[in-house]
């Protein structure tokens, strides 16, 4: 006769476990081996039936001290184990109650699925907020029925296949296996007369009407969650929620960046050079600019608090304004014999980056 494995052992367990830790590695152990994957495998069905064996014992805060103290010998005498047990099978519905699709008489309503709607909104509207009315096609109770999938003075009649347990349990070695009945799928009751509306789904696909309140400050990709007004469940189940995500319309002259607002102001070449009070535009309106004498194009301006609000409340951003000096295509006679005199007479004094630039490459090839 065989040596019986120490039960610690055969569930890779220390001596001192807990009652969690125990459960953890039985499930891990007993799908590992479980005849349903392991079909024609006699060597899994051992392990299958010695790992269960162990956690029955070791599951048992008294029959686990009895077998700390005397080992496997406590119970040699009064035979064997009883895998059918009322008690075992709570245990083991509880820890294969997903695998096999659901405890002894489980009858769960089901959560409806969620949705998704993708919005286009303008740049202002992401901005500053608004409210949009949009129209979702969903599955929704059935009013006829009010979501049960009978006709009106009928009723759900229960499963004969699985006496209304939403299961089935048939004998498999020395287990009592269950499955999710085929005929109700799990629900325990059955329709015999549907609802001529929905046909005994308890749902009908319609198009359903909604206020959307888009906060101040979204972005391109924002999503926003509507608890509830997902897909319907089946059997009065919960309805699942609706994410609408945002896609903000590109704007002619504003680019997002987070909070910020980046816009791009041409400058002529004279109002760069001698500096100018420019008006440049924002999404709160338009603000007053100074352009320094000087100015390069690309220089950065910040115009604080004019850019988007932050959704948590903290402020806004700024609108950063890039300034591009343009330079003229056109130019009449006394234009063109004007800015010859006034490179003539600067020389290379004013463009001391260009001087800098030039020298450097010069250095460089020489």
């Amino acid at each position: 006769m065989a040596t019986k494995r120490d039960y610690y052992e055969v569930l890779g367990v220390a001596r001192d476990a807990g009652a969690d830790e125990i459960k953890k590695a039985y499930r891990k152990v007993a799908l590992q081996y479980h005849p349903d994957r392991n079909q024609g495998d006699p060597e899994a069905e051992e392990r299958f039936k010695e790992a269960s064996e162990a956690y029955q014992v070791l599951s048992d805060q008294e029959r686990r001290a009895q077998y700390d103290r005397f080992g496997h010998a406590a119970f040699e005498q009064g035979g064997g184990f009883d895998f059918n047990a009322a008690g075992f099978e709570d245990i083991f519905g509880d820890i294969f109650g997903d695998f096999f699709g659901g405890g002894r008489g489980r009858r769960r309503s089901s959560r409806g699925d969620d949705l998704r709607y993708d919005l286009e909104i303008d740049f202002e509207e992401a901005i500053f907020g608004v409210e949009k009315k949009i129209r979702v096609p969903r599955m929704q109770s059935c009013e006829t029925c009010g979501g049960e999938g009978t006709r009106e003075g009928a009723s759900r009649e229960t499963c004969l296949a699985c006496a209304g347990a939403g299961q089935v349990r048939y004998q498999q070695g020395l287990f009592s296996i269950a499955r999710t009945c085929g005929e109700c799928q799990g629900a325990g009751t059955v329709i015999r007369d549907p609802c001529p509306d929905c046909r005994g789904a308890g749902a009908v696909r319609k198009q359903q009407s909604l206020s959307v309140k888009i906060p101040a400050g979204v972005d391109h990709g924002s999503r926003l969650k509507l608890r509830g007004e997902g897909e319907a469940g089946p059997r009065g189940g919960a309805a699942g929620d609706l994410y609408v995500v945002l896609h903000v319309r590109e704007h002619p002259f504003f680019v997002r960046d987070g909070r910020d607002v980046l816009c791009e102001v041409p400058v002529g070449m004279t109002q760069a050079a001698l500096g100018a009070d420019l008006e440049v535009p924002t999404p709160h309106g338009k603000v007053k600019m100074k352009v320094p004498q000087g100015t390069q194009s690309g220089s950065l301006f910040r115009l604080k608090g004019k850019g988007a609000p932050d959704l948590r409340g903290y402020g806004h951003g700024d609108t950063l304004v890039r300034v591009v000096v343009e330079t003229p295509r056109k130019l009449t006679k006394r234009q063109k014999k004007l800015l010859e005199e006034f490179a003539d007479i600067a020389g290379e004094d004013v463009s001391p980056q260009s001087k800098g630039f030039f020298d450097k490459v010069k250095e460089m090839f020489d």
